[in-house]
């Protein structure tokens, strides 16, 4: 992820809407005069300005626009400003030369808005109850969108006005109504083209299906496919990576699998699968899942929306959560909604205890966690020149708890001591929402990625340029997960594009992602220090090539135990250690570090030389608590608590079809759904 560049600051955007307004002014005082290089020049840079703020200022566009200085206040009022000086260049008579180009003018403009008003309606025909991926929905009629310009007022005016304006203001100099009148007649042309291009796509054969023909056709996509099991997911764009992070799992599971998603935008934001995806926005479409064949929906987090799937009595919920750690985000009290918890180990059913949140016992199940089946085991300690440290905190979270992430105490300390050690190779992986709520943790971030690079200039490393290796590998993973959309696509036209995946894909980009990784850490300088925040390489391929982990009290030091490697906690709560270890005990196999950082240099020896490891021990014995044991492995574990759900499910709607034939004696009574399959 690349990082983000700061907002521009008030003051430019203050001085580019400045500069708009002034344009503006001058070209009236220039219209009254008249003043013909004052009005030439003054429009000049009106429209030079206007289409820098739609490249680079948009945040502008938005303060005229609520201040009813919108583009088409702002255009009508330049074209009538040159109107204006036309009329006063000229004879006393002159007005009944360019009575018609103010006709024509008016004309655009009606044309202008009734291209909005039929786009609007093209629109709505192109806003489907579902929106799918991974299923082909060709009989839907769906058809690539119309152009940007069709569809976005701002550029559409802009374009198309442009050639009545410049023709207007070609017409000024020499009082040449010619000129004005062929641009008002080539803008005319352009926005009757538009406008028909556009009243051509609600022709009933070439607008997409209507609502109730494209729920008839998912009611028999789900008669069809009879899914099983299914991932729910809601959120915001910058959480995916929750649902991101199950995918595998998901689809290492036996039936058939569905990806039941809420907000359409996230349809683009799920990571490369072959498993169908359905995003259903209405809770009444959202309802027809009752009638389907799904018996179990895993909800890796919570949402507002999750609420609107639990009132399905047919299928069973559970929630997996997207990592455990010690914080009370883990045991929230709205797990009590599921019919079960799933958790890894036998430390978060022991946490759910502790909690008292109304999640009882028997409803908890340790599955372990199936990603990490992937994650490479100790191998002793480094062999090589350098020492791999992965520093990977977490964000500053919602409650302000200085706690919650080390990077705004203790983040510079600890990389400005690792990069002391001569022998250290930094990996620094920042979690994505880290400043998003304390603008202290994002000033942080980016001074520890100076440090960094510093460390990289006195170190000497230059990149060289990315080897043939790693250039093949990137082009075939980008080739096998990235959907290539023409600019402007809406929902349908990428419908139209992400249809049925080709048969062995998902293998494809398993190994194509194996190979990547490979060739992308064998590309590295030796010894050069990272900043890793693209979405690849991934945590758990950051975790293989580490020699240690340093982080914050979080689901990374659980998930990085599966390597059995040593691990420590900075402190930055204000507890005493001891104090700190009870109140946390996934740091009960952690070397704690103070915020000054001052641990590190024995941490690192301690690393080196695996006789000075007096932790390694505890970390086995942690491991177990908190991922459960290695046999069976997490993605059997968690097979069988996905068949025992769907078992519970089909009993439960036999009852139901029983209780129903005994309630209706002599009548035809069937289970509210179809017989789910097995």
């Amino acid at each position: 992820m690349p990082v983000p560049l700061p907002r521009p600051p008030a003051l430019l955007k203050g001085l580019v809407a400045f500069v708009l307004a002034a344009a503006f002014a001058a070209q009236a005082v220039a219209a009254l005069l008249p003043h013909v290089p004052l009005l030439l020049a003054a429009t000049a840079v009106s429209l030079a300005t206007e289409g820098a703020l739609y490249r680079w200022q948009r945040g502008v566009l938005s303060l005229f626009a609520k201040s009813h200085a919108d583009i088409t206040v702002r255009h009508v009022l330049r074209d009538l400003l040159l109107v204006v000086a036309l009329l006063r260049l000229g004879e006393q008579d002159r007005e009944t030369v360019y009575a018609p180009l103010v006709a024509g003018l008016l004309a655009f403009y009606v044309l202008h808005c009734a291209i909005q008003a039929v786009s609007v309606l093209v629109r709505r025909t192109r806003t489907l109850p579902v929106v799918t991926r991974n299923i082909d929905a060709s009989v839907l009629r769906l058809s690539p969108a119309p152009s940007v310009l069709l569809r976005r007022p701002g550029h559409r005016l802009l374009v198309f006005g442009l050639p009545a304006t410049a023709g207007l203001l070609a017409s000024v100099p020499g009082d040449r109504p010619v000129y004005a009148a062929a641009g008002v007649a080539l803008s005319l042309a352009l926005a009757l083209t538009g406008l028909g291009a556009l009243l051509l796509r609600l022709l009933p054969g070439r607008r997409p299906a209507g609502e109730q023909e494209v729920l008839e056709w998912f009611d028999g996509w789900l008669a069809a496919y009879r899914p099983t099991v299914g991932l729910y997911f809601s959120g915001g764009a910058s959480s995916a990576y929750q649902a991101n992070m199950w995918l595998e799992p998901l689809a290492k599971l036996d039936g058939r699998p569905v990806i039941v998603l809420r907000e359409r935008f996230m349809v683009q934001k799920i990571a490369a699968t072959d498993i169908p995806i359905v995003c259903l926005p209405k809770v009444s479409t959202l309802m027809r899942l009752e009638h389907s064949t799904l018996q179990v929906l895993i909800h890796p987090s919570n949402s507002g929306k999750t609420s609107q799937v639990l009132r399905i009595p047919t299928i069973k919920h559970t929630f997996v959560n997207h990592g455990e750690s010690d914080k009370l985000s883990s045991c929230n009290p709205y797990a009590k909604a599921y019919d079960e918890v799933w958790v890894a180990g036998p430390a978060a059913r022991e946490r759910y205890a502790l909690a008292e949140v109304g999640v009882e016992d028997k409803d908890v199940v340790e599955t372990g966690r199936p990603q990490l089946d992937g994650v490479t085991p100790y191998a002793g300690p480094p062999t090589g020149t350098w020492t791999t440290v992965l520093y990977a905190p977490t964000w500053e979270g919602w409650d302000g708890n200085p706690g919650n992430t080390s990077v705004v105490e203790a983040g510079e300390n600890l990389v400005r001591a690792l990069l002391a050690d001569p022998g250290v190779r930094l990996l620094y992986k920042p979690h994505p929402l880290t400043g998003s709520v304390d603008p202290r943790a994002g000033a942080a971030d980016l001074r520890i990625r100076e440090l960094i690079r510093a460390a990289n200039r006195e170190r000497g490393e230059a990149r060289p340029p990315a080897g043939a290796d790693l250039a093949a590998c990137a082009a075939e993973l980008d080739r096998l997960t990235t959907s290539v959309f023409r600019a402007g696509a809406d929902t349908v036209e990428r419908m139209l594009v992400q249809s049925a995946p080709e048969p062995g894909r998902a293998e494809a980009v398993a190994r194509a992602t194996a190979a990547w990784e490979e060739a992308y850490w064998a590309s590295l300088p030796e010894g050069e220090h990272q900043v890793v925040t693209d979405a690849r390489p991934a945590l758990y391929s950051c975790f293989n090539v580490s020699d240690l982990l340093i982080s914050d009290v979080s689901s990374v030091i659980s998930d990085f135990l599966a390597s059995g490697k040593p691990y420590a906690v900075a402190n930055t709560s204000g507890l005493p250690e001891d104090a700190f270890r009870a109140a946390f005990p996934t740091v009960a196999a952690a070397t704690v570090l103070t915020p000054d950082a001052a641990g590190v240099p024995e941490l690192l020896e301690a690393v080196r030389h695996p006789e000075k490891d007096g932790l390694a021990e505890a970390r086995a014995e942690l491991k177990l608590r908190l991922l459960g044991p290695a046999e069976p492995s997490s993605q059997e574990r968690f097979g069988e608590a996905v068949r025992a759900l769907c078992a519970k499910a089909r009993d439960h709607r036999a009852r139901v079809a029983e209780r129903l034939a005994a309630e209706l004696p002599g009548q035809r009574t069937e289970a509210a759904v179809p017989a789910a399959p097995r």
